[in-house]
This record gives structure tokens, C-alpha cells and sequence, in this order.
């Protein structure tokens, strides 16, 4: 990989992260519009340790009151019943699908997945289904026609089976095209959270997953030696960076905007990849390494 090869995919890695259209699906589509290898999904993991990293920041006083009141809840039994502690459970719990499924999929996620056609078919599905979740979010907050305002759900209101919920679209994301976020996030509206408790349980349940994935990774790849270390740390610091700021500018702009043009985009994109892989433009391995 060379080092313009690896700023473009910090850029488009610290762009897509946390919007709802799919970072793993822009790596792959990327390396494959401009002719290069596959990145692959050590490259993707390893990336994501920075705009986690990010995460961290941004949602640092969250995070320090989350862990912190955790670690008590396990001497304190009067701390069992604290908000951040049952918050610091139920990210745990809703980390363990994608860590089963991550490991029992591992060769699937680094070969099978990563087909193109699987990629534009996922786009288009998940986007329809954030799509009719965001209306359904709507519906509820302005209230339809001889309809009353619904209350949506808070993640004071998170329980374990919500959490277990959250999970498992979590998972999803292992397949490129399903988007982390996207998937997260329309779980959540889908059982009847708020758009900022959906976004904001979404980071926070990342966080174990890439951590854990990026690591496993790191553990890899320093003992096979696959790796171009130079350009792949200096995508990762520009992932951090860039991501930063679109957390920043995403919290903001779910507040008080639809999720609409995010699914517009995924299925506009998902079709023009249909067209291209159908009339040969694009291999749907196109970009692949031997290895």
C-alpha cells in the first residue's frame, strides 16, 4: 500500500465510520473504483482503533462516569441499581453477538462478504430499513394525522433484552454494506428510542467490538507480517482526526435532522453498484488479493 493510497482510506475511513452508510463498504468500493488491492479486513479493523480512539474523546465524560460507577457496582451492591453502572452492563452484553460472531466468521468476513454484489445488496436493504425506521421515529415525535405525540424511549429506559437487541445489529455490520451505525441505529428507533439515545448507545456499544477487533488484528498481523505498517498507522491517525469531527458534526445534526438523505445515498449507491458489477465495469471480486 502506498502512502497516498492509505490517506485516501483514512479519509474515507474517518468520514464513513459513524455516518449510517457503511465504512467497510466505502474502503472496499474505493480500492475498487481506483484499481487498487482490497484493503481488506485487517486493514479496516485496525483503522477503526482510531476513530474509536474519537470516540473515546468525544464521549470521554460519559465513559469515565460509565466505567467508573461499573467498577464500584462490583463491591457496592447499593451502586447496582446506578444508571452508568447498568449502562456499563449493558454494553457488555450487547457486545457478546458480534464477539461470537466475529471469531466463528472470521474466514467468511475476510472472503466470502467481501463480494461486491453482497455489498450493493446489503446498501439497498439496510437503507430501506433505516428508512422506514426514521419515519417511523417521526410518526411518533410530530404525531400523524388524529394522532397523539409518542413518548420515545431514553437509555435510562435501556434494559438487557433491548441491549441483546442492539447487539445483534451490531453483528450485522461484520458483513460490509450493513454499516455499524446504520444497523444500531435502526434498532433503536425501531424499538422506540430517541434519535439521540439510538446514535449515542450506538458509539458507546462499539467500543469493546473495535477495540477488541483492532487488537486481534494487530496480534495477527504482527506475527504473519502482512501489514505495511508506515502507511497503515498514518491512515489510522487520519481516521482519528477526521472522525473527530464528524462525530462532532453528526450529534448535531440528528438533533434536529431526518436520517432521510443518508438513506437516499445508500440506496442510489447500492443500485449504481448493481449496474456496474452487472455490465462487467466492476469484478465483483474486483481489487482482491491472492492472499
Amino acid at each position: 500500500m502506498s502512502w497516498f493510497e492509505s490517506l485516501i482510506l483514512g479519509l474515507v475511513q474517518g468520514l464513513t465510520e459513524f455516518l449510517p452508510i457503511s465504512s467497510s463498504a466505502h474502503l472496499r468500493l474505493t480500492a475498487a473504483f481506483a484499481g487498487w488491492h482490497d484493503p481488506g479486513a485487517a486493514f479496516t479493523a485496525i483503522t477503526q482503533i482510531g476513530t474509536e480512539a474519537a470516540v473515546l474523546i468525544y464521549f470521554r465524560k460519559d465513559i469515565v462516569r460509565i466505567v467508573s460507577a461499573w467498577f464500584r457496582s462490583l463491591t457496592n451492591k447499593r451502586m447496582r441499581g446506578d444508571h452508568d453502572a447498568q449502562m456499563g452492563w449493558l454494553v457488555i452484553v450487547g457486545s457478546i453477538p458480534i464477539g461470537v460472531l466475529g471469531v466463528t466468521l472470521k474466514d467468511q468476513i475476510e472472503g466470502p462478504f467481501r463480494d461486491l454484489r453482497l455489498t450493493a445488496t446489503t446498501l439497498v436493504v439496510m437503507g430501506l430499513v433505516l428508512g422506514f425506521a426514521d419515519r417511523l421515529a417521526a410518526r411518533d415525535e410530530t404525531g400523524g394525522r388524529h394522532r397523539a405525540v409518542k413518548q420515545r424511549k431514553s437509555l435510562r429506559e435501556l434494559n438487557v433484552k433491548d441491549g441483546l437487541v442492539y447487539g445483534v445489529c451490531q453483528a450485522m455490520a461484520l458483513v460490509p454494506g450493513v454499516s455499524r451505525s446504520g444497523a444500531t441505529i435502526s434498532g433503536g428507533l425501531l424499538m422506540g428510542y430517541t434519535r439521540e439515545a439510538a446514535a449515542r448507545y450506538s458509539f458507546l456499544l462499539a467500543i469493546p467490538a473495535v477495540l477488541a477487533s483492532g487488537t486481534f488484528e494487530l496480534k495477527d498481523a504482527a506475527a504473519e507480517g502482512h501489514v505495511s505498517w508506515g502507511p497503515t498507522i498514518f491512515a489510522t491517525v487520519i481516521a482519528f482526526v477526521v472522525g473527530y469531527a464528524v462525530i462532532a458534526w453528526f450529534m448535531k445534526f440528528i438533533s434536529s435532522k431526518s436520517f432521510m438523505p443518508f438513506v437516499y445515498y445508500r440506496v442510489l449507491l447500492g443500485l449504481l453498484l448493481f449496474a456496474l458489477v452487472g455490465t462487467d465495469v466492476l469484478s465483483p471480486h474486483a481489487g482482491e488479493s491472492a492472499d
